[in-house]
């Protein structure tokens, strides 16, 4: 599984790190969100025991192996110029026009970037 990253996406997720550590997560989220479920990016403090590294032009991104079901082999991650939003699409379309980066580390708990993700 391969993500390529535009320039404005990898400059917007750095800043998104505020200087402190984390991995990105890509999170097939279904709680609270429909039968469908949305696709997410999670700022986490570690990957999981079983996440499985997805390759960027970045630095790496995880995933749980069960989620990797809703998800193509090769994608791109780009930025919304005016928008907080990601999209994330494939040779296939788009999975997401509205991707939404949640801080789920242990230091940001309880914040409102910690807020369900399928919450406007």
């Amino acid at each position: 599984m391969h993500i390529q990253i535009t320039d404005l996406a990898a400059q917007r997720l750095t800043e998104s790190l505020n200087d402190q550590p984390g991995y990105f997560k890509v999170f097939y989220d279904m709680e609270g969100c429909g039968c469908n479920g949305i696709v997410v990016l999670l700022i986490v403090d570690e990957p999981a025991a079983l996440d499985e590294q997805i390759e960027t032009n970045f630095v790496p991104f995880y995933v749980d192996p069960k989620h990797q079901l809703n998800l193509e082999s090769s994608m791109k991650l780009d930025a919304q110029a005016n928008y907080s939003a990601y999209t994330l699409s494939s040779d296939s379309g788009v999975i997401s026009s509205n991707l939404r980066l949640r801080d789920a580390r242990a230091a940001h708990a309880g914040t409102a970037a910690a807020s369900d993700a399928c919450m406007l």
